[in-house]
This record gives C-alpha cells, structure tokens and sequence, in this order.
C-alpha cells in the first residue's frame, strides 16, 4: 500500500477571535491517486480543510492550531504554502483574488516560470493547459475583461499548469455554465485517471461530480460526520443529512425506492428495469407555469432594454440588440454558456454601463448583487454592514461580532444580499428591480431554498427579480420565466417549467432523470409523477 500524500492527523483549528472551532480532531488520510469529494453545510468547515491542505491555515490566517498535517511527506507546521505549493495546486471560491497579471497567458506562463520551467516547456505548457479547459481563445485578453466563469477557469488552468499530484479545490463548478462544469470534471477524471492526480474537492452540487468520485467526507460542526464511497455516502444523508442528498437521490427517498442512484444514468437504469420511467405520452403535456393574478398582469414594466447593444473598443459586442422587459411581481431566471452576456446585461440594468446603442427605461431603483460578495464588505463587523433586520431574515443575526471575511462563501454572499437590498421589504418600499448575478456560489441547498423564497416573497410584494444563474435547480424552484442568452443575444424566453424541463445542459436533474415528463423540474414533482406509474401498475395488475 503506498504512503499517504495528504495526512491529517487530529486537526484542530480556531479562526482568530473566534471561540467555536472551524475543524476539531479532524483525522484521514489521502493515497495518490484518490478522488475524494468534500460535503457539508456551508460553514461546516470544507473551505478550511482546503486551506489546512496547502497551510494556508495556520500560517496565513492565523488562530489557533493543533494536530498534524502532512503533504507529499512535508508537515505543513514546518513548510510554508511556497514550499507546499509545489505539491498542490488550490482554486479557492474567489478566484478573483488568485489572478496576479493583467493578461491570460502571462497568468498560466507565471505558475509554471515560478517552477524554474525553461521557456519553450513553459510554453508546451501553457498551450496544453489552455487546450484543455477550452481557454485556448482567452490567452491575448487581458484578465480585467474575463467573465466570472472565464476567470474561474483561468485561475484553475494557472492551478493545474504545473501538474500537482494534489489539487484541492473549493466549489470549481459554481461558475461554470453547464457544459463548462461537465468538461471540468471530466478533465479532472482524466487526471485522475491518466496521471494519478490526486483530487479533494468541496462541492455543494454533488450531482455533477459524485459520479467521478471514489469516496466522499462529509463534515459536520467541523468533525468528519461520515467517510465512505459514494453509495454509502448517499444512504447516510438519507437518514442523516437530508440536505446533502442530490435531487436524484432526493427523488428516490420521496418515491420510496432504494438504493438511492449516484447518477442520472443509474436513475434511469433503475427506473427502466422497474418499469416505472415514465415518457411524455404517458404523464402528458408539461404543465404551464402558475398563472398570475389579475393584479400581476396589469402591473407595468419594471425594467425594459430596447435594443441594448454593448461594444467593447476594437473588441467584440457583449451585448446585441437586447429587447427585455420584465414586470413587477415577476421572477425571471437569466441563463447561457460563460461568455454569453448576462453579467454585462445586469450591469446595464442597474446602470454601472451605458448601452453604446439603445435604451434601458427602469421603474425605479435596481438593487445589484454581483458575483464577488467580498466587494461590498467595508466594516470590520457583520454588524456594521447591514440593518440587524436585514440580518436576521437572511439568518446571520448569530454572526453579528464575526468579520465579513471569516464567513463561509454561502454566509458571505446573504450578507451581500442583506445589504444591497436593505431592510425587509414592505408593499411601498424598496428597490424596484433585484438582481442577482450567480447568487448562490457557496450556498448549500438549504440556504438557497431559503433564498428562492425570499425572492419569491419580493416578488409577491411586488419588486421584479432577474437571476443570472448556472444552477437549474435554483432556477426551477425561484423563477416562473427563463430567459437564455448566447453571444449577447435573447435566444429563448419563455416559462422555465418548458425551458428547463426538455433539454440535457440546461435542464434539472429530475428532468433529465425523467426525460421531462410531465413537466417535472423538482424531486417533489418527479416523486408525484412515479406514484402515478406505480398506482397505474398496481391497477393494471
């Protein structure tokens, strides 16, 4: 059996100026070659692990440590996260905060220079690395003008360019478009395979990469709560962990049926040798979303771009000839590949650009959430950012004396959120529009259930909200409408129970799972669809 590459041997760890620990008597061990998955609430303590992983923490962050953490045979109390970093590569929530330089190419050249790599491999390497995470065409943009997705993926290339036994990653999907996010794991797959990287990933999606994993540690309180394969895994959230299950294995437990699948592939397989997956013939016609009330329908437009175009200088158009309006009341999710426009078109509608062509008319103020939470951060207290009922509905009320920064990534973006939109909203008061560019990076899926119902109770008083989001989940549960934007253009727009419900990339596990009968989006829905098929059954028999 070979030794350990990561080893973490009674870790105990302490963020300054906090009493309750972030991890306590965490004990495992990774061989090369691992594919492990990181599970837990947000603030659990996974982004910490990561961090402990490279000795980022202590030596970075401070507080107090005890225990032993050992990588590729070096205890991270002796070597600092220079040192370390030649055996692992990080892509941590912000990857805003990892990008040094001002161009592409210059970033990935700069993990492999600080190597000692001579120029033409720092080249070879920076093709190769470019080639495989499909930022081929990025290398001559400079860093400033890159998405939030395209920035994820950089900084995961300048991770991977000097190919590290170990990567540690922290939520490397919550970016990426759909497409995006399956080549990501996929590639991580391949090095794993291939090159025995070694993987330990924290992740609140685990229906995208369970799939790839061999075993999954799930944190609790900051102690290992569970660590075993990933059916395992799966039938102890069941019974433990409700939250953590995927939609998948969501819709399984609703429906009464085990095992529980890891994928969507061994869903169908199960459901198909029990006869119950159900076809669009048999469950009819997807039902249409919710009709609004009277009222709603005669309320007027809250924000409208009338043929918004957006022209860089010498450079492409993110946005072209873009006609959207969308009304009080309403809940609109705005969706396409990275790149497709939809953090330029929110910018445009709270005004932070102006249209080189077009007009954008608004009802009132736009209250914007962009993607990097730590940007409205100014005080040195939770307390000091936002209404303390602003605290409280967005559940940080408990929080008040922690830093900004210290918070989770799931805990960082609701402050935001808290303070972009500030105090409760009433029948005559707040903004007119709320819109959110990829709200839910960090969140689990509890904090964003609670979420999509705040938004819904803001549009039920009235405020219009448009959602960029990657996450068709949150999207089938927050939003009545789906627009989809590609190359700066309204491709489709309609209700998301047709958008999200007939198609592979943009669609619900649950849809995807059930081929999209029946309109189904959600396990709830899904689960009610399989007890049709089963009374059927039992009628016919």
């Amino acid at each position: 059996m070979s030794a350990a590459l990561l080893s973490f041997e009674a870790v105990s760890y302490r963020y300054p100026g906090v009493d309750a620990p972030a991890l306590e008597e965490v004990s495992f061990e990774l061989s090369p070659g691992a594919f492990c998955l990181l599970a837990g609430l947000s603030g659990q303590g996974k982004s910490t692990l990561l961090r402990a992983a490279c000795g980022l923490v202590p030596h970075f962050y401070g507080g107090r440590f005890s225990g032993r953490v050992t990588l590729a045979g070096l205890s991270t109390h002796e070597h600092g996260p220079a040192r370390l970093g030649t055996f692992a590569g990080a892509l941590f929530q912000d990857p805003e905060t990892q990008l040094v330089t001002s161009s592409v190419r210059a970033e990935l050249s700069l993990a492999l220079e600080s190597r000692g790599h001579r120029p033409a491999a720092v080249a070879r390497g920076v093709e190769e690395v470019a080639l495989a995470l499909g930022i081929d065409h990025l290398l001559d943009r400079t860093t400033y003008d890159l998405s939030g997705g395209e920035k994820q993926r950089v900084a995961l290339a300048a991770a991977l360019a000097g190919r590290p036994p170990l990567v540690l990653l922290d939520e490397p999907t919550s970016q990426l478009d759909p497409v995006a996010g399956d080549e990501l794991v996929g590639l991580l797959r391949r090095l794993n395979q291939e090159w025995e990287t070694t993987v330990l990933l924290a992740e609140h999606r685990l229906e995208r990469c369970l799939t790839a994993a061999d075993r999954v540690i799930s944190l609790e309180h900051g102690r290992v709560a569970h660590d075993g394969d990933p059916a395992s895994f799966l039938a102890w959230a069941a019974l433990r962990a409700p939250p953590l299950q995927t939609p998948g294995a969501k819709l399984f437990t609703l429906a009464g049926l085990r095992p529980a699948p890891v994928g969507v592939r061994q869903a169908r397989t199960s459901l198909r040798s029990g006869g119950l997956l159900p076809t669009a013939d048999d469950c009819g016609r997807p039902p249409a979303s919710p009709r609004r009330s009277k009222r709603a329908r005669r309320r007027g437009s809250a924000l409208a771009l009338r043929g918004v175009w957006h022209e860089l200088r010498n450079g492409p158009a993110i946005l072209r000839g873009v006609n959207l309006s969308v009304r009080a009341g309403e809940t609109v999710a705005l969706m396409g590949r990275n790149g497709a426009g939809k953090s330029t078109l929110l910018r445009h509608a709270a005004g932070l650009l102006e249209p080189t062509r077009g007009r954008i008319d608004r009802a009132g103020r736009v209250a914007l959430l962009l993607q990097n939470p730590g940007d409205y951060f100014v005080h040195d207290r939770v307390g000091a950012e936002a209404p303390a009922r602003a605290l409280h509905a967005a559940g940080l009320g408990g929080l008040a004396d922690r830093h900004p920064r210290d918070l989770s990534g799931g805990e960082r973006q609701r402050l935001a959120l808290a303070i972009v939109a500030g105090e409760e909203v009433t029948a005559h008061g707040g903004p007119a529009v709320v819109a959110l560019d990829e709200p839910t990076r960090g969140m689990d899926r509890e904090a964003k259930a609670e979420l999509a119902g705040e938004l819904q109770r803001r549009a039920q008083l009235g405020q219009a909200v448009i959602v960029a989001t990657h996450d068709p989940e949150f999207a089938a549960a927050c939003a009545r409408r789906a627009v989809l934007l590609a190359d700066g253009r309204v491709i489709a727009d309609g209700d998301a129970a047709e958008l999200l419900s007939g198609g592979w990339y943009f669609a619900t596990e649950t849809a995807r799972i059930l081929s999209g009968a029946g309109g189904a989006l959600l396990p709830e829905q899904g689960a009610a669809l399989l007890a049709q098929r089963l009374l059927a059954q039992e009628v016919a028999v």
